[in-house]
C-alpha cells in the first residue's frame, strides 16, 4: 500500500513538472486565452478517442450515475485553464503561478465543508506555509488586482475540481473521466466563443511556432498528463495533491531559467521560499506517514 503511493507520488511530481511547463507553453502561444484553451482540450479529447477506438473501445462506457458530477467537472477544468491562460497574459507567469500556490490552503477549508469533516489543522499550517513561500519567490506585484483575482478564482477551482474527481475515480476508469470532461471543456469553450462578441475566427489564426507549442500542450500536458493526474487520486488525498501542485510554480521558474535564462529570478526570496515549501511537502508526508503507521500498529 505505501509502495503504491511513493510511486504515485514520485509519478505525480512529474506530472506537475509537465503542468509547470504549461505555463511556459501559454507564454510562447501567441493567441488569447479562451482560443488557446479550446484548442488544448479539443485535439487532447482526440487523441484519447483515438486510443479508445484502436486499444479500448470500452473505454468509452460511463455510468449514468456519473454524468452530472462529470459535466460539472468538465466545466470547472474549462473555466480554470481559462482564468488560469488568461491571468498569465495579462499580470505574467510569476503571478499567475504565486497565487495557484493557495490551492493547498482553499483545499484545507474547502475539502471538510465539501465531504463534512473537520477542518484540520496541520492541513492549515502547512498549506498557509507553502502559499508564504512561493510568495518570497515571487514577490507578486499586488498592484495587479484583475490578474491576482482571474489566478485566485483559476486555483479555487483547480481545488473543487480536485475534489470532486477525488470521489469519482474510485467509481470510473481515470482515462474516461478524463476524456469526458476534455470534451465537456471543449463544448463549452466552444459556446462561450458563440456567444461572444469580443472573439471571432481571426482569434484562433496561429503564429510561427504556435501549432509545435499546441501539440505538446494538447497531447503530452494534456492527455497524457491529465490523465495520469486523475488517475493517482486513487492513492493521494486532495491535499496532499494540491500540495505537490504547489510545487507548480517552482518547476516553472526552474523551466523558465534553462529556456529565457532569467537569472534575476534567483534571489534570496527564490531559495528561502523554495526550502519553505519543500520543508512544507515534506512535513506533510512525514505527518501522514506517521498517522497511517500508528493506525496500522493499532489495528495489530
Amino acid at each position: 500500500m505505501q509502495r503504491d503511493r511513493s510511486k504515485n507520488l514520485l509519478l505525480f511530481h512529474f506530472i506537475v513538472l509537465l503542468f509547470g511547463f504549461t505555463s511556459v507553453l501559454g507564454a510562447l502561444i501567441s493567441i488569447s486565452a479562451l482560443p488557446l484553451v479550446i484548442y488544448r482540450m479539443g485535439l487532447a479529447a482526440i487523441g484519447l478517442a483515438i486510443y479508445f477506438l484502436l486499444f479500448h473501445p470500452n473505454y468509452f462506457f460511463l455510468s449514468k450515475m456519473l454524468w452530472g458530477k462529470v459535466v460539472l467537472g468538465g466545466i470547472i477544468i474549462g473555466v480554470h485553464w481559462v482564468t488560469f491562460f488568461f491571468a498569465i497574459k495579462i499580470a505574467g507567469v510569476s503571478l499567475a503561478l504565486s497565487m495557484m500556490a493557495t490551492g493547498a490552503l482553499i483545499t484545507a477549508i474547502l475539502d471538510p465543508l465539501i465531504n463534512r469533516r473537520k477542518l484540520l489543522g496541520y492541513e492549515l499550517i502547512f498549506g498557509g506555509l507553502t502559499t508564504i513561500g512561493i510568495g518570497l519567490i515571487y514577490q507578486a506585484e499586488f498592484e495587479h488586482i484583475e490578474g491576482i483575482s482571474i489566478a485566485l478564482l483559476s486555483a479555487f477551482l483547480s481545488s473543487l475540481f480536485t475534489i470532486i474527481n477525488s470521489e469519482m475515480v474510485i467509481k470510473a476508469r481515470p482515462i474516461t473521466l478524463s476524456f469526458y470532461e476534455l470534451v465537456i471543456g471543449f463544448i463549452i469553450g466552444i459556446l462561450i466563443f458563440f456567444f461572444s462578441d469580443a472573439l471571432t475566427i481571426q482569434s484562433f489564426k496561429l503564429k510561427e511556432w504556435d501549432i509545435v507549442w499546441i501539440i505538446i500542450l494538447a497531447f503530452l500536458c494534456t492527455s497524457y498528463a491529465f490523465n495520469v493526474s486523475i488517475k493517482v487520486m486513487r492513492h493521494l488525498s486532495s491535499f496532499t495533491i494540491m500540495m505537490v501542485i504547489s510545487l507548480e510554480p517552482i518547476y516553472g521558474i526552474i523551466l523558465s531559467l534553462l529556456i529565457w535564462n532569467e537569472k534575476e529570478y534567483l534571489s534570496v526570496n527564490f531559495y528561502v521560499g523554495f526550502l519553505i515549501v519543500i520543508f512544507s511537502i515534506l512535513m506533510n508526508g512525514i505527518y501522514k506517514l506517521s498517522k497511517e503507521t500508528q493506525k496500522n500498529k493499532s489495528k495489530l
